[in-house]
């Protein structure tokens, strides 16, 4: 008779995405993860197959909620000055409060992964298309709306933003001072005028 899994799943997913984010893949063992989440070997392969299967599931979750953020901000504020700001207040408020400095897990992820390891890069390559996209839609819809002059160029500045994002991200994690940062952002909102 199969043993009945004695932990929450989708706990532990959460846990997992919790220890990568802030050791790194190759900074994060077996027994890490084995002490961290509270379950043996082989309850961790026997669930998630191993250690890369599981940093990519922790991984696509943390993705897929980044995402959802970024759609939720979009969807929800008419003004794309106002949700631009309020994704980089966020982000913002999120470096201040990240006592252990962990930035970002994808682009931590990015810097870590991409030499060397194709699988990897195709996904980080397919999720900064995907925000991209994003930014750009976003920054369209401004500009079919009137709120932002016509004769601004929204993929350029989509991509603009999208590397401002990331870039505070990165930043963050060396000086979280919210004023140098909301300087950043400032300059970054002034090509909208």
């Amino acid at each position: 008779m199969p043993r009945v899994k004695q932990f929450n799943e989708e706990e532990i997913l959460k846990k997992a995405m919790e220890l990568f984010w802030e050791r790194g893949f190759h900074a994060t063992s077996i027994q890490n993860l084995v002490s961290h989440l509270g379950i043996n070997r082989a309850s961790l392969y026997d669930t998630f197959g191993g250690k890369e299967e599981l940093f990519n599931r922790a991984f696509k979750e943390y993705r897929s909620k980044t995402g959802n953020v970024l759609k939720e901000i979009f969807d929800t504020e008419d003004s794309v000055r106002a949700g631009l700001k309020k994704l980089f207040d966020m982000a913002i408020d999120e470096a201040k409060t990240d006592q252990a400095r962990k930035g970002c897990f994808v682009v931590n992820t990015t810097t870590e992964l991409i030499p060397g390891d194709e699988a990897i890069h195709k996904v980080l390559s397919d999720n900064k298309t995907n925000i991209e996209s994003l930014f750009i839609n976003y920054l369209q819809k401004g500009i079919d709306n009137g709120e932002i002059d016509v004769s601004k160029n929204a993929e350029s500045i989509g991509l603009m933003f999208f590397a401002l994002y990331s870039g505070l991200r990165v930043l963050a994690k060396v000086d979280s001072d919210s004023d140098k940062l909301n300087l950043m952002v400032q300059a970054g909102l002034s090509v909208l005028d």
